[in-house]
């Protein structure tokens, strides 16, 4: 029978926030642990499921999806608004990533919830936005 994907959540996200935790060699044990139980498909919703629980500990992480490098006044307005959306976070890590598909602006995922401020978003609305009122 296999552990519930929860219950190994909770022990690897509270693992994780030790501080002497040697992250390749716990990335590996993950990978290891996954491939030895044949769940390797259950990658994702596990990474999801610990990401839930380090925000129950207080600790956000927030990948930042651009087509650049970010401005430090991006970082910093990044971290303003995970404050608000997680006002009981005591450490917000915002990880940036490079997507050369994103023509400009930023697409945030946070643990439970996902914000998309890029240009190609922007457009979409926009499009939708008078489509409709022609429509009317």
């Amino acid at each position: 029978m296999k552990t519930p994907l929860h219950q190994v959540a909770t022990v690897l996200s509270t693992r994780s926030l030790k501080d002497n935790v040697n992250k390749s060699k716990f990335v590996r044990e993950i990978a290891a642990y996954l491939i030895d139980s044949g769940r390797t498909g259950d990658l994702e919703p596990l990474l999801r499921d610990m990401a839930k629980q380090r925000v129950l500990a207080g600790i956000v992480e927030v990948t930042a999806f651009s087509a650049h490098s970010l401005a430090a006044s991006v970082i910093s307005d990044i971290h303003s608004e995970a404050k608000k959306l997680y006002p009981q976070a005591k450490r917000i890590i915002i990880n940036e990533r490079h997507d050369p598909d994103l023509i400009g602006g930023v697409r945030l995922e946070f643990p439970d919830y996902q914000l998309d401020l890029s240009i190609r978003s922007q457009l979409n609305r926009f499009r939708t936005l008078t489509t409709a009122e022609r429509t009317v």
